[in-house]
């Protein structure tokens, strides 16, 4: 198991507070050697800061750029890889237009969009927006790459260390830790003799590495007045076999992950993680990023995964659709279709949801992607069912839905 991101949550104002950034940078520069100190690897360090729109006192593309790129230099300047400037809002329909220009602008800031509100509605406009805003990107981006520091949240609030869905949910400095789990869930599942065992090593692995963690985050947070906000045990994956979830899940018995029993699969490992005890932040549930996994990346190439797939498991575990490479030449409106799918899951069973979606210009479904890059295994364009929507999808209203109830009872 490693530590993808010791991710530091503060308010960085505008102009920065370069004082409170260098003492994000010395809680890090601290934390990075005492968790290597305990046996975890470190990947890499990140700042989230809360919705720009609540410290830009003005927001037009301009000023957002300008603050893209200066809070950038400023955490190279300390060794901090990567940023997260927090989601467009619904109420704020203009700023999801300015995204673009940021991530063009940059190479380490990522931003999201909301698109459900304070009260769990589901904003139409802001989902067309985040559909809008992922086509242009794929455009300018010429590979399709740049989508990835971009995704549409649907009732994610802050405090999940994970990118890009990282966003500070108050101005309280904090810090987490996103955790890459999967080989945990591999060794669990492996040679195990009933689902009873499985789970039960899958919990106790879990709550071992919590407890370390935790007792390690205690001191860095006393001495830099940071809170320590807990641990995301999304059982993040790494493009080798051993930390695959997918390998884990077809540990379970699916011969081949995306055929039947494959849902039954991610819903006991989803509910096991939920039973660990520990302090927790973000999603804390399964993470199926296609691209990211050498599994689920093969499964795709053969046909076997499909974006319908992923969709269905979202239902009963963690984080959504990510790292989804889809034809070039899919429209707003074919992805505003998908997303408002996605949207509709997070009110219905109140669960935090993402979209990460990749169009790659000049591709058609089933190319290979080509990407080189090292958390990534290259798979194969998904197919996307999907056609324009008409009629009352296409108002401006903020839709409620209430959460699924019991039946039976």
């Amino acid at each position: 198991m490693k530590i993808r991101s010791i991710t530091c949550f503060l308010n960085p104002g505008w102009p920065l507070n370069a004082g409170l950034l260098h003492n994000c940078a010395s809680l890090l520069n601290a934390a990075r050697p005492a968790f290597e100190g305990l046996g975890y690897e470190v990947q890499t360090t990140r700042i989230a800061t809360p919705p720009f729109a609540h410290f830009l006192p003005t927001v037009d593309e301009t000023t957002l750029v300008h603050l893209a790129v200066e809070v950038e230099k400023l955490a190279a300047a300390l060794d901090i890889q990567y940023v997260s400037l927090g989601p467009a809002l619904p109420q704020n329909l203009a700023h999801y237009q300015h995204i673009p220009a940021v991530i063009a602008a940059t190479e380490n800031v990522f931003l999201t969009g909301l698109m459900t509100t304070a009260d769990n509605g589901i904003s139409l406009p802001a989902v067309r927006q985040c559909a809008e805003v992922i086509h242009q990107i794929a455009a300018r981006s010429g590979d399709g790459f740049a989508n990835l520091r971009f995704a549409a949240l649907a009732g994610v609030e802050g405090g999940s260390p994970f990118f890009p869905a990282a966003y500070a949910g108050s101005d309280r400095p904090a810090f987490a830790l996103a955790l890459q789990a999967a080989d945990l869930a591999v060794a669990a599942l492996t040679n195990a003799a009933s689902l009873a065992a499985a789970r039960q090593s899958l919990i106790e692995a879990v709550e071992r590495h919590a407890h370390a963690l935790t007792r390690g985050a205690q001191p860095q947070a006393e001495r830099y007045g940071f809170e320590f906000a807990g641990l995301d045990f999304t059982l993040a994956p790494f493009p080798a076999p051993e930390d695959s979830i997918g390998a884990a899940l077809e540990q379970l018995g699916v011969p081949g992950f995306g055929r039947h029993g494959s849902l039954a699969a991610v819903a006991f490992l989803a509910d096991t993680l939920d039973r660990a005890r520990f302090q927790r932040t973000g999603f804390n549930g399964m993470m199926l990023p296609a691209l990211e996994d050498a599994i689920l990346a093969q499964r795709i190439s053969e046909g076997l995964l499909t974006v319908k797939d992923l969709l269905m498991f979202s239902t009963v575990c963690g984080t959504g659709l990510d790292t989804i490479p889809l034809a070039g030449e899919v429209t707003a409106d074919q992805l505003y279709a998908l997303l408002l799918d996605l949207a509709v899951l997070a009110p219905r069973l109140g669960k935090p949801l993402t979209a990460r979606l990749m169009p790659i210009p000049g591709k058609q479904a089933g190319d290979p992607t080509g990407f080189d890059f090292p958390f990534f295994a290259n798979s194969r364009l998904m197919r996307l069912e999907a056609e324009p929507l008409q009629r009352l999808w296409l108002g401006e209203e903020t839709l409620h839905l209430g959460r699924s109830a019991r039946t039976g009872d």
